[in-house]
């Protein structure tokens, strides 16, 4: 993982802004006023707030828990105080809406080995979200490569092998990565030979991960109710029958060794819906005619919470994911505040991002204000970590750019402010990561709303309890904070709003 970001972090930076460098060389030929309003906008106040929000007394904001909702208190108190009014229902900074969360019942579903109960996730950990059941003797297959051994109709007990498939670079630790590649390669393999279920035996790499493995596993899948698909093709119905594939610790060896030991499986889907908010404040416009028109400034509040931890901190903080924005939203609205513009700023906190970008698809499909009065949605994500002098904007070139215009206006902010040199390598659809499409400009842009995403990119601490309030770049992060406000403030006093470029479409 290090290897490959570091690598890319070595590039020359023009190699990574070629496909711009036409708009840059013509940015750099515009004057663009800058509002006396962004002094609002201070390196102090984004490291106290980064601190507040990101602190371990926020548990990391698990959406669905009571984390979460601190955060969006702490984010609304924060609007009161900077004097954004309020934009969510019935005159508050909330609109509330509910996640359905799908996964194994605990209460409900059993594992026994010749008649003995096993603990579920702490001894034997499912490993997918649905259910399933099974009755039968087991087969020791080794590492599973001599496909001669007949598994049909029986439980199928396999050593976990290295994944063959290359790992991606980010999100949890490698251990955990690479446990969560072996276990689909090597279940998926036995499952196709007829195995009427699978126990997987942890190596010594996937068995550091064990504890991560279920800690995830058994939260389950979420999804919102009402709200905007998250991908361009309709979505199919959730899977929640099939073969169970079971993980083992490695201890746990011995114990299924020989052949013909009586499995019998049983797992139970449980479904349930939960809250979550999207916190929403606006500063109106001055103009009459343009002030019922909207620059959308997004965030999301909520990160992944108290899980496994990784030498010894359970508390994943999200410091660069996403406090950095939020607290870049929050000097933004100071600004907006002490000067508006003429089109309203609107500043929505989406809920539940990391569990599938739920708040922004449940505003895409029902916003405070109508859609086609939003004339751009800049969206920040991860913007204050990485080389000093580089950073993304998604979103500016084809086949993910939906709004040429507002793309030049954020270079020409880009060149008033930060001077960033724009690394296009991360919105290319041909990245691995995909990270165009992991953030919440994506609802918006599928229902062509000109949309930017911000970032200053992936690094080895994302998705981990290392992303921490001390390895923020605060300098980096205030120029970040000011190229979003500057070109929100150019989006919201243009005479013409951006357009979308003709014939877009978003597809994967």
């Amino acid at each position: 993982m290090k290897t490959i970001l570091h690598r890319l972090a070595a590039l020359p930076l023009f190699l990574l802004a070629l496909p711009l460098g036409a708009q840059a060389a013509k940015s750099a030929q515009k004057n663009v006023m800058v509002p006396a309003a962004i002094s609002a906008i201070r390196e102090s106040d984004l490291k106290r707030d980064l601190y507040a929000i990101a602190g371990d007394a926020m548990r990391g904001r698990e959406a669905g828990t009571i984390d979460e909702m601190r955060a969006s208190m702490w984010v609304a108190d924060q609007f009161r105080t900077i004097g954004v009014a309020p934009k969510g229902g019935d005159g508050t900074y909330f609109q509330w809406w509910n996640m359905r969360r799908t996964r194994i019942s605990t209460i409900s579903s059993s594992v026994t080995l010749d008649g003995k109960v096993l603990a579920l996730w702490t001894e034997i950990t499912p490993t997918s979200n649905f259910g399933g059941d099974a009755n039968a003797q087991t087969v020791f297959v080794g590492d599973g490569r001599d496909t001669t051994v007949d598994v049909k109709g029986r439980i199928a007990v396999v050593i976990m092998q290295p994944p063959t498939a290359a790992l991606r670079t980010t999100t949890n630790t490698y251990e955990y990565r690479y446990a969560r590649a072996a276990i689909t390669a090597t279940g998926n393999a036995l499952t196709r030979r007829g195995a009427a279920g699978v126990i997987i035996v942890a190596d010594s790499v996937a068995d550091i991960a064990y504890d991560g493995v279920w800690k995830i596993q058994e939260r389950g899948a979420y999804d919102v109710v009402g709200g905007a698909p998250r991908n361009a093709a309709t979505a199919t119905p959730p899977r929640l029958s099939g073969t169970p594939v079971l993980f083992v610790h490695r201890s746990a060896l011995g114990a299924y060794r020989e052949n013909g030991h009586t499995v019998e499986i049983h797992l139970r889907i449980e479904s349930f819906e939960s809250p979550s908010v999207n916190v929403i404040g606006v500063v109106r416009g001055t103009d009459p005619k343009l002030r019922d028109e909207y620059v959308l400034f997004s965030s999301h509040q909520d990160h992944d919470g108290v899980r496994f931890a990784v030498n010894g901190d359970s508390i994943w903080s999200g410091a660069d994911d996403n406090a950095s924005t939020s607290v870049a939203l929050l000097a933004i609205a100071r600004a907006f505040v002490k000067q508006p513009a003429r089109r309203s700023a609107l500043f929505v906190f989406h809920g539940a991002e990391e569990r599938g970008l739920l708040g922004s698809r449940y505003h895409a499909a029902h916003p405070v204000v109508p859609l086609a009065s939003i004339v751009a949605v800049l969206n920040g994500d991860m913007i204050g970590r990485n080389n000093p002098d580089s950073a993304a904007l998604l979103g500016s070139q084809p086949p993910h750019r939906n709004s040429s215009e507002l793309v030049q206006m954020a270079i020409d902010a880009n060149a008033a402010t930060g001077k960033f040199i724009i690394d296009s390598l991360w919105d290319r659809p041909t990245h691995p990561e995909g990270w165009y499409f992991r953030s919440d400009h994506v609802p918006y842009a599928r229902l062509n709303v000109p949309a930017l995403m911000f970032s200053t990119n992936l690094h080895p601490d994302y998705h981990t309890p290392r992303d921490k309030p001390q390895n923020i770049n605060y300098p980096k992060l205030t120029r970040m904070a000011k190229w979003m406000y500057l070109t929100g403030w150019i989006a919201a006093n243009a005479a013409k709003r951006p357009a979308i470029d003709p014939g877009f479409k978003l597809e994967r």
